[in-house]
């Protein structure tokens, strides 16, 4: 499992013109799933990244919480975080998770997410979404699950 995290001023997501979800101060989070990912697995990347402490604090430090500026949670799925590149210049996607287990995931996360954050919103999975996003810093993070839960 990959989460893609990027702290955010705003971010939006539209599906054929209308906004789908929409946040401001908080995570603008790609999920990317392969078909070895567990609900075990996703439990420690949602913990890991609902106590990120990317934020500033009073003295200009990362030391806050999505909690402590009480930010939102803006997640959209992407299968596209497992291309593989290795040969040719066409990426392969062949370690992405297939698209009904993938929604499966990508539904239980928003599921406990929202049990931790008061304001989550998302896409729609599968779908064509224009994302829109002022990230704020640029401040990106990548967690990826072969790294996070060893």
């Amino acid at each position: 499992m990959r989460f893609v995290v990027q702290r955010v001023t705003s971010a939006s997501c539209s599906v054929d013109g209308t906004v789908t979800g929409k946040i401001e101060n908080g995570f603008l989070v790609f999920i990317g799933m392969s078909d070895s990912d567990t609900k075990e697995i996703a439990d420690k990347m949602i913990k890991k990244l609902i106590g990120l402490r990317i934020f500033e604090d009073a003295e200009g430090k990362t030391n806050l919480s999505l909690a402590d500026v009480s930010g939102g949670l803006l997640l959209i799925s992407q299968f596209t975080l497992y291309a593989d590149c290795k040969k040719g210049n066409r990426p392969s996607f062949v370690r992405a998770g297939k698209p009904d287990f993938a929604e499966e995931m990508y539904a239980y996360i928003i599921a406990e997410c929202k049990k931790s954050v008061p304001l989550v919103q998302t896409g729609i999975f599968g779908a064509d979404m224009k994302i829109q996003l002022l990230n704020n810093g640029p401040f990106t993070i990548l967690l990826d699950s072969d790294e996070i839960c060893k």
